[in-house]
């Protein structure tokens, strides 16, 4: 049997002991999960930083800061969330307990990323702890050093046989993706994400995939030009532009794009210092294949701030593309790195048909003054998320489900999102054995004067508050009554 193998067989018998049902257990492992964020930051400072050039403040920031508000989350609202959730009712089952039920899927899978590898292999994690699950934990082996770390730390603080960690490449990967799991949650690419759901096919598993693609923003000339570009430079070139709601590029009217290429450039600066190549703020490229593939998406774009690399140090400088033109290397996919072009379009109209001639992205960006302007984007564009005058800030909102549509995605986490997303909703009804005067409408013979009751039962919807129900239950209850009267009555009629 191999690792991969061993390490599913044993968190599906750990799972059916029943232990991580227990709420007390999944608290136990969710402040287990936070002092591991505590007590190991340098740790994990020090491996982001021999992996992505991250300094510790902005490790904290952008990976463990989101962490550590979401297992609170969790923790606090644990019980309400798994609690049974009352539902209407109608008169059919007035009397009876009609609820949902929150309960654990069994063996999930989460493959994590490399941009964030903390933030979006975590995160998924504390929703399947939450939720009751075991859980099969796959770092991304593009993180070399944070992989490893991640490898040692976490048995250290979770029960290993309940959420084991699997390290590896492609084959270790393809090898836990022929093993049944009750759920695999994937983020990364478009390409991997169709070969996570072909796999999850063979066993009828659902999946959760997070992508990503061409994320747009449309600056509006009727903005404060300053402010949109300082937002703007900020959410692309964070993480040297390797996040997945990254604005990937920027759709403007002719005349206001020197003026925008002038302010990304000041905005940069402010960042990033006059050579951001020696600044601790300024991350670097993954690794020399990812450092070359954006490279090379420069190639038929005129560069009108930055473009600076070097292949060594896998540094590429913040840098604006102008002109660029639908057809450009680098408008054919998704950029995943500090480029971020411009192209021109004559209004709002040509922005939004720009935009649907596309996939649908993970997020779309609309800075605007005008409120019929961010209304108009919303109602006739869709996207995973949509955000008005800033950028990436709505990851940060735990009550917002964040994901996909379509190429960019499908499912959603995030808070109580990601718990739901990671549990069954079971319907339950609950009734008792009295009454039974109520059901002979259902039973044959079946007859017009039982549809006639039938219709009025079903389609009847009464909003009451708790005072109506009572009453409703009572004059039930009599109507029950007087039904069962007149059913004996025609039994004793008929003997």
């Amino acid at each position: 049997m191999s690792r991969e193998q061993q390490a599913v067989a044993g968190a599906r018998r750990a799972f059916q002991t029943g232990r991580s049902r227990c709420l007390e257990h999944r608290v136990r492992q969710l402040k287990n999960l936070q002092r591991l964020l505590t007590e190991c930051r340098g740790d994990i400072a020090g491996a982001m930083k021999k992996d992505l050039r991250k300094s510790e403040v902005v490790v904290q920031m952008y990976e463990t800061l989101g962490l550590e508000e979401e297992i609170a989350l969790a923790v606090r609202k644990l019980k309400e969330w798994a609690a049974p959730r009352p539902v209407e009712k109608n008169l059919l089952t007035v009397s009876d307990a009609v609820y949902v039920q929150a309960e654990p899927l069994g063996v999930v899978l989460i493959i994590g990323a490399w941009n964030y590898p903390w933030a979006v292999t975590l995160q998924p994690l504390i929703g399947a702890i939450a939720a009751g699950n075991a859980a099969v934990i796959k770092p991304s082996e593009v993180c070399v050093h944070t992989a490893k770390l991640m490898d040692e730390l976490l048995p250290l603080y979770l029960d290993t046989e309940l959420y084991p960690v699997v390290t590896g490449g492609v084959p270790e990967t393809q090898e836990l993706l022929r093993q049944r799991f009750d759920h695999i949650f994937y983020t990364g690419s478009g390409a991997v994400g169709k070969l996570i759901m072909a796999a999850a096919a063979q066993h009828l598993t659902p999946v959760t995939l997070e992508l990503g693609g061409k994320s747009p923003c449309y600056i509006d000339s009727d903005c404060d030009i300053a402010v949109a570009c300082r937002r703007v430079a900020w959410g692309k070139f964070t993480n040297c532009g390797q996040t997945c709601i990254a604005p990937d590029y920027v759709l403007c009217q002719p005349a206001a794009q020197q003026r925008l290429i002038q302010e990304l450039h000041k905005a940069i600066k402010e960042f990033y210092t006059d050579d951001p190549k020696t600044c601790p703020d300024y991350g670097r490229i993954i690794n020399r294949r990812h450092f070359r593939r954006i490279v090379s998406m420069m190639e038929d774009s005129t560069v009108a701030v930055g473009g600076d690399n070097d292949e060594e140090d896998c540094f590429i400088a913040p840098t604006v593309l102008r002109d660029v033109k639908p057809d450009a290397k680098v408008m054919q996919e998704e950029i995943f790195g500090p480029l971020l072009p411009i192209v021109t379009v004559d209004g709002l109209d040509e922005a939004i048909r720009f935009i649907n001639r596309g996939e649908k992205p993970l997020a779309l960006y609309v800075f605007s003054h005008d409120a019929k302007v961010i209304q108009k984007m919303r109602e006739e564009t869709s996207s995973g998320g949509l955000l008005a005058n800033d950028c990436l800030v709505h990851y940060s909102v735990n009550s917002l489900p964040f994901g996909g549509v379509g190429n960019s995605g499908m499912g959603c986490y995030h808070g109580k999102h990601t718990f739901d997303r990671l549990s069954h909703l079971r319907a339950c009804l609950i009734k008792t054995l009295k009454m039974e005067g109520m059901n002979n409408m259902r039973y044959p013979p079946h007859t017009a004067g039982k549809l006639g009751w039938a219709r009025f039962f079903v389609l009847k919807n009464l909003n009451l508050g708790w005072i109506g129900r009572l009453l409703l239950l009572a004059a039930v209850a009599v109507l029950a009554a007087v039904v069962i009267q007149k059913y004996q009555l025609l039994r004793q009629l008929d003997r």
